[in-house]
């Protein structure tokens, strides 16, 4: 079994939500994060699951500092992984079709 840290299953979970009309299926693939796992960090975040092993990042966990300035950089991170997926995925789709004859 992977061990993801803190960090990750709170960015991944916070990727899934900014995406209106993203399925939790695609944000995984996306991560390469099994389905289930993605929707059980969602479920502890949501704090649906009693004993969950998932909680965001505390300030001290961050590292402290701006609350505010941290979540400002985490959105321009998924911005830019946005981006750098949307170019991956136009690539793969150039690719597959020029592979077909």
């Amino acid at each position: 079994m992977k061990h993801y840290p803190v960090e990750f299953k709170a960015d991944a979970v916070a990727l899934y939500r900014s995406k209106p009309g993203a399925t939790i299926r695609s944000v995984a693939d996306d991560l390469g994060v099994n389905t289930e796992t993605l929707r059980n960090w969602i479920r502890a975040a949501d704090g649906r699951r009693p004993g969950a092993h998932f909680a965001p990042p505390t300030a001290a966990q961050a590292g402290g500092g701006d609350v505010q300035a941290d979540l400002a950089a985490a959105r321009k991170r998924i911005r830019e992984l946005e981006e750098e997926h949307d170019i991956l995925r136009k690539a793969a789709r150039y690719f597959a079709t020029e592979t077909r004859w």
